[in-house]
């Protein structure tokens, strides 16, 4: 190994025969599962990528790249692994120049696939969903600092990739106990569970959203929370939006309760615990970012929350005109359901006015 790191750098124009050499080893290794040469090969592409990174390592790069996709997709957990740990490790090197022509759209919807592994040992599930966290980890930091971090905030890779953290944080069992500012686990507990791991990703994620691509970020969130029906209880939901608030830079926040009030107005034909449900979240949000609103916000916020609460008062007056024209004069949960939406109304406006 120290004779063919020392080839390389000495004459770094043999790489890219280097890596295809390696690759086509590497290739015909896996298909005969002959796993411990594989090892070997990948150790011997970890290394001369790291003592090669500060020349031009594009062709060898890519020669990298398609060895990794090709553990990636093999179904051998191990090989898995050992393909995203290498992935990680080039995705902390600073290339000298950026690589225009290179996507990472493949390793994006590999990675977002293992982050919801359903193996039947939970050992190597958790290992494979760990490794998939940390391979978006990876994806995200290699591509949010250079030209190439436009297409990671693409709707289609923020589809994936956020509802895939959002999974693995819903493991977490005591949820109240960590909202607010981000925590400091140690790095063990952050590499072990995978619900620490995808919270720290989402945090980091959030942290670099920008004025052009916050939307993108937050949008998957409502989907998420509307396919699985986190409205009613809404705890999840709270705990996700707190995140959010505490993540982003402050002078977004509008933009968060701009997304959770055109939802509200999405959902206003839901049941009253959903709409309940929406608009304590957006008390949520509201508490953390109100010093900061000011302007046109406020007042969006407030005509938003009197449609709603003229809406709902509506829906409580129809249901008691069914319910006396059938000769029933009792009080009925979704009459009382729709105190709770108002409440939470007046509770939100409130909170805003303090």
């Amino acid at each position: 190994m120290e004779k063919l790191t020392f080839y390389a750098v000495s004459a770094p124009e043999k790489l890219d025969r280097i890596g295809a050499y390696l690759a086509e080893r590497l290739s015909r290794d896996v298909v005969r599962h002959r796993y411990g040469y594989v090892l070997i090969a990948m150790e011997a592409l970890d290394q001369l990528l790291m003592a090669c990174h500060s020349q031009s390592i594009k062709p060898f790069v890519e020669s990298f790249l398609h060895m990794v996709a090709k553990l990636l997709e093999s179904g051998e957990p191990k090989l898995q692994v050992l393909g995203t740990n290498s992935f990680v490790k080039f995705a902390n090197i600073e290339e000298d120049t950026p690589s225009y022509h290179r996507r990472y759209d493949f390793f994006v919807s590999r990675f977002s696939a293992m982050c919801h592994s359903c193996d039947h040992d939970p050992e190597t599930q958790t290992e494979i969903r760990i490794a998939g966290i940390r391979g978006i980890q990876g994806v995200v930091r290699k591509t949010v600092n250079d030209e190439l971090r436009a297409t990671i905030w693409e709707p289609q890779h923020m589809d994936k990739i956020v509802p895939s953290l959002l999974f693995n944080m819903q493991k977490i069992e005591d949820v109240d106990s960590r909202i607010g500012p981000p925590s400091s686990p140690t790095g063990g507990e952050k590499e072990e569970n995978p619900a620490l791991l995808a919270e720290n990703c989402f945090r980091e994620l959030l942290g670099r959203a920008t004025y052009g691509n916050m939307n993108n970020a937050v949008r998957p969130v409502f989907a998420h929370l509307d396919h699985h029906r986190l409205w009613d209880p809404n705890e999840f939901a709270v705990s996700c939006f707190k995140i959010i608030m505490y993540s982003i830079q402050a002078q977004y926040s509008h933009h968060v309760i701009q997304e959770i009030l055109g939802h509200l107005d999405v959902r206003k034909r839901d049941s009253p615990r959903v709409r309940a449900g929406i608009i304590q979240v957006l008390l949520e949000a509201v508490a953390i970012a109100a010093k900061g609103s000011i302007g046109p916000t406020v007042l969006e916020v407030f005509n938003t929350l009197l449609k709603h609460l003229r809406i709902s008062v509506d829906f409580e007056l129809g249901d008691r005109r069914s319910s006396a024209g059938s000769g029933t004069f009792s009080t009925s949960s979704k009459e009382s359901d729709e105190r709770i939406v108002q409440n939470a109304i007046i509770q939100t406006i409130g909170e805003y006015w303090q």
